[in-house]
């Protein structure tokens, strides 16, 4: 957060603000995936627009599963990375990627502990919101929720079949190493500091920049137990100072999943990671104290360093 403190001239947060999410969401959801379409033509024997008719209901089509992953690779890594990292650079005069340093070996382990043991409390946030039902005069926008996240769950599935190791280095490119850098710079980089500036409250800015963040995956089911995820990635940049800290916790949870996903495939493990069933009580309560633990743990690293602490 020494940004907010040493530098001299600021545009006012709330313009920040509005024009990082501009830049970032114009590039994720409309240029980037344009630039990916283009990429991905050369992995495909169909013309442009018959890549486009199959990737709008690609799961008949099992040959736009690669292009597929282009596209949403490009959506990530120019829409979340480049455009709003140039913006940064060029508009706001920062450097982007001040907050990336160096990680001090024992917060890999710690983080790595820390994510396993959060994942499984957090699995009964995701068994009460996957069941949430909504009061009956929004049951229209209860159906369309639910409609909306089935397809998305089919598409899901469909990108998560693995039928090559290829496409297991792929999936976790694709789902664990863009989005862990890309979203962690975007919510955690730019807006959560922006909000700090603007509301002077780190609390407020970690939680709106968290609901922000669950709130672009248009899953409405699986809002909250995503929301605490990014809080959590908040307070552990706050903490640290480095964003390099919540990219890293970012990256393992969803490479947890992927990785999970393909051994389940594969017949390695009983468990399948997409079942939304919380894990069994004594194990929660357990991994609860744990959370608690090294999240105390954490906090206390980057305090005796004399770095920003809540």
């Amino acid at each position: 957060m020494s940004e907010l403190e040493n530098s001299t001239y600021q545009r006012p947060a709330y313009v920040t603000f509005i024009l990082v999410l501009l830049v970032a969401m114009g590039g994720f959801i409309i240029i980037g995936p344009m630039l990916g379409v283009l990429l991905a033509i050369p992995f495909t024997n169909d013309g442009l627009v018959a890549l486009l008719s199959k990737m709008s209901d690609p799961i008949p089509y099992p040959e736009v599963k690669n292009p597929y992953m282009i596209v949403q690779g490009a959506a990530t890594f120019f829409g979340l990375i480049v455009f709003p990292a140039l913006y940064w650079w060029a508009i706001e005069k920062k450097n982007p990627f001040k907050e990336v340093k160096p990680v001090h070996p024992f917060l890999v382990g710690l983080v790595l502990v820390l994510m396993v043991s959060f994942i499984v409390v957090d699995s009964v946030i995701i068994e009460w919101n996957s069941n949430l039902t909504f009061p009956r005069f929004l049951k229209g926008f209860e159906d369309w929720a639910r409609n909306f996240e089935t397809k998305a769950g089919e598409v899901t599935k469909f990108l998560t079949t693995f039928d090559s190791f290829s496409d297991f280095i792929i999936g976790i490119i694709v789902i664990a190493v863009l989005p862990g850098i890309g979203e962690e710079l975007v919510f955690r980089g730019f807006l959560q500091p922006t909000l700090y500036r603007a509301t002077n409250n780190i609390h407020v800015a970690i939680w709106f920049s968290a609901v922000l963040f669950s709130a672009i995956h248009m899953q409405f089911f699986g809002f909250v137990p995503r929301m605490l995820l990014g809080a959590l990635f908040g307070y552990l940049y706050y903490w640290s100072g480095n964003l390099i800290i919540p990219m890293m916790a970012h990256f393992i949870n969803n490479g947890l999943s992927v990785i999970g996903i393909y051994l389940y495939q594969r017949g390695k493990i009983n468990m399948d990671i997409e079942d939304t069933n919380a894990a069994p009580w004594p194990l929660i309560f357990i991994c609860a104290a744990i959370t608690v633990i090294l999240l105390v743990q954490f906090k206390l690293f980057f305090s005796s360093r004399n770095l920003p602490a809540a």
